[in-house]
């Protein structure tokens, strides 16, 4: 399943939380979790393309961080299984 999800900071982040989440995404990718994050500028503060088996997944990479972050995250359905979906 692919997902989707914009982050808006409550704060500015420190350092430390933004190694510990370099880490967490690296021991993701050992788990076959991908994850892509982008900084932006606007609305929110990034995005965020994750790549995990279930919706669960994503909430227990993300639940740590629900005093730092807001977040809205979507489910993706690519363009070709949609138009099957018609």
């Amino acid at each position: 399943m692919i997902f989707i999800t914009l982050t808006k900071w409550k704060q500015a982040p420190p350092k430390e939380i933004v190694d510990k989440f370099t880490k967490t995404l690296e021991e993701l990718e050992k788990q076959g979790i991908k994850m892509r994050v982008y900084w932006t500028l606007g609305r929110y503060d990034g995005v965020t393309i994750t790549e995990a088996p279930t919706e669960k997944d994503v909430m227990k990479i993300l639940l740590p961080f629900a005093g730092l972050i807001d977040t809205e995250t979507m489910v993706a359905v690519p363009r070709e299984e949609a138009i099957k979906l018609l």
